[in-house]
């Protein structure tokens, strides 16, 4: 969601400058900054910015140089003159420059005459809008394509480590039941067999990691289908990642293998840097 887009074009009177702004956010958060005369425009000209950009935190603001030689700025002769008659009558003998120096300081002493929107030049305008949101959306689309590589390599970083606990699974299984046997010799008791086998296999059971194996692989491929897509997909994007936390989660919990909690480990780690990138996708 973060971009900057920028455009401007010279009139005969005023050089009109446009600038976009756009940050992280779970909605469109628009604020819209003109000068008074294009004020009436606003309504229109906020619709068409949330049909371009769709969520973020956006600035945008219209910015006016006057480069003509004439000025909607007047000096308001009558109070100006009413301000120095006060002034020399507190003061008769005061230097006439700096009560003028004074006067046009005060209150009111300048007026600005309101301009009417000229439709003509606001169609400029318009073009000159559009151009500086083609050009964050230009901005967004490069830091996207930058974003979708990230993406890709972590969701594949996350697979081969999932992979390489996998191939531990043998290794710690064995390991438990050795665990298992070696404490009921230490405790000297005669064992059934086949219930020692039962129990192992219940436990067993109990530690298994091959739903978890499953569900990470199916997450994992449905985040890179939504990443292909052509539709706004933080959202959705956002809710694959923490469905992959759970299953991450969940096998750590049962791992019981040092080894294969620092696989874990890394997929979080990895996972948690593909969450705070989706916060800025769309």
């Amino acid at each position: 969601m973060t971009g900057f887009g920028k455009a401007f074009t010279q009139l005969p009177t005023k050089k009109i400058t446009v600038e976009v702004k756009s940050l992280n956010s779970k909605s469109l958060d628009l604020n819209v900054r003109l000068p008074l005369t294009y004020r009436e425009k606003e309504l229109p000209l906020r619709n068409t910015i949330a049909q371009a950009l769709e969520r973020g935190k956006v600035d945008f603001s219209i910015y006016v140089e006057v480069t003509a030689e004439e000025t909607s700025s007047k000096i308001n002769a009558p109070i100006v003159h009413s301000y120095i008659k006060q002034m020399q009558d507190i003061i008769p003998n005061a230097d006439a420059t700096e009560l003028m120096k004074m006067a046009v300081r005060m209150p009111d002493a300048l007026k600005v005459e309101r301009i009417e929107l000229d439709e003509n030049e606001w169609e400029k305008i318009e073009l000159v809008i559009q151009q500086a949101l083609d050009n964050i959306q230009s901005f967004r689309r490069s830091e996207g394509k930058s974003l979708e590589d990230d993406f890709r390599f972590r969701i594949q970083n996350i697979r081969d480590f999932m992979d390489k606990a996998i191939s531990l699974d043998k290794e710690r299984i064995d390991g438990v039941k050795e665990r298992l046997r070696s404490n009921l010799l230490e405790m000297k008791v005669n064992v059934d067999e086949n219930r020692f086998e039962q129990e192992v296999i219940y436990y067993l059971e109990k530690m298994d990691i091959t739903e978890e194996k499953v569900r990470l692989s199916n997450h994992l491929n449905y985040f890179l289908e939504t990443l292909s897509g052509t539709e706004a997909n933080g959202r959705k994007l956002g809710f694959i990642t923490q469905e992959m936390g759970r299953e991450i989660n969940t096998m750590g919990s049962k791992s019981n293998h040092a080894e294969m909690q620092k696989f874990v480990v890394q997929m979080k780690d990895e996972l948690e840097k593909i969450k705070e990138q989706v916060l800025n996708v769309l």
